[in-house]
């Protein structure tokens, strides 16, 4: 990890400590499973190191309006389930052998037990909606659930596709990570009771966010380590994805690499050795360089959204995290 990269993640977890403390309690109080193996599945997902990102970013955009509800830590554990259930779902459908640098879960209990296990944080998530008694987070939440698992089929149905374009790359993104992290920050905004005007510029903040993150995410299967990715390097090309890096890097690779780039998409054994070379080929051919830049633009994007409410803590730490979501190591 850089120093400066260092730096902005120990500032941004000095800042949402008490917050992050919060959140961590809530979920395991809320979760309420009935079973012991659907607490076991679960908990081996939800509490192994992951950011909280998403109801993170509910709690800081409800209270940048000025939110009064004291539940809204335990409100936000609706972005958290949803995003672990889709973890869940994603890991059986990838045959997946790691998340979180851990063995993944269906490996442990069996793909029925864990699909099951993310159809009930599914439900979990509708159910804690359903508290706010504000009709338009259930609104948001259910029409973020729908999306999600369309985003997923369609990333199914394009596995594998050697000319997947950016847009349709985009479409899956946009459904898959973008849509929860917009969900979580408009969430927050209803819930405050904020004016219309705040409630599109928090969703369109989080809509940002969640594009670079993903295009962030993207980029680490291609230049980080398996300590660091908490999953096998390279998982995306042996799972039939193609992400924005290699899309961008085969519509200007010459024949001769373009036929080994493809080569290399279609090998279900892709070799250490192989990777490695293809990682090359997309620096080469500005693959990885054209990611950044386009998560750059997205953070900008992020942070233009901002302006119009008045400095404060809050606007601070998520200023900092749109930063942190393209220097991040995890």
């Amino acid at each position: 990890m850089t120093g400066k990269r260092k730096i902005l993640k120990e500032e941004i977890l000095s800042s949402v400590a008490g917050d992050l403390a919060g959140i961590e309690k809530a979920l395991a109080d809320n979760l309420a499973p009935r079973l012991a193996l659907v607490s076991d599945i679960a908990g081996h997902l939800l509490f192994s190191g992951g950011k909280r990102l998403r109801p993170l970013m509910m709690v800081l955009s409800a209270r940048m309006c000025r939110c009064t509800d004291h539940d809204v830590i335990r409100f936000s554990t609706i972005f958290e389930y949803l995003h672990a259930a889709t973890l869940l779902h994603d890991d059986v459908v990838d045959e997946a052998e790691m998340r979180r640098g851990k063995r993944a879960a269906h490996l442990t209990w069996g793909a029925a037990g864990v699909v099951l296990t993310g159809d009930f944080l599914l439900a979990r998530s509708l159910s804690i909606a359903a508290l706010t008694r504000k009709p338009d987070i259930i609104d948001i939440v259910a029409g973020i659930t729908e999306a999600m698992s369309q985003g997923e089929i369609d990333q199914l149905d394009k596995k594998g596709k050697i000319d997947l374009s950016e847009q349709e790359y985009m479409a899956v993104i946009q459904a898959k990570t973008a849509v929860l992290i917009r969900g979580a920050c408009r969430s927050g905004a209803v819930l405050a009771g904020a004016d219309p005007d705040r409630v599109t510029a928090l969703s369109d903040f989080g809509f940002h966010l969640g594009v670079a993150f993903q295009m962030a995410d993207d980029l680490l299967d291609y230049t980080a380590d398996v300590k660091t990715l908490g999953k096998n390097p390279g998982a995306d090309i042996r799972e039939g994805k193609l992400t924005l890096p290699l899309i961008h890097a085969l519509a200007r690779a010459g024949r001769d690499d373009r036929d080994k780039i493809e080569a290399m998409i279609k090998d279900p054994r892709l070799s250490a050795e192989a990777f490695e070379e293809l990682a090359a080929l997309l620096h080469h051919y500005g693959g990885i360089a054209y990611t950044q830049e386009k998560a750059r633009e997205h953070v900008k994007e992020a942070k233009n959204c901002l302006e119009k409410f008045d400095p404060s803590r809050e606007r601070d730490i998520m200023m900092m995290l749109a930063d942190y979501a393209i220097a991040r190591d995890l």
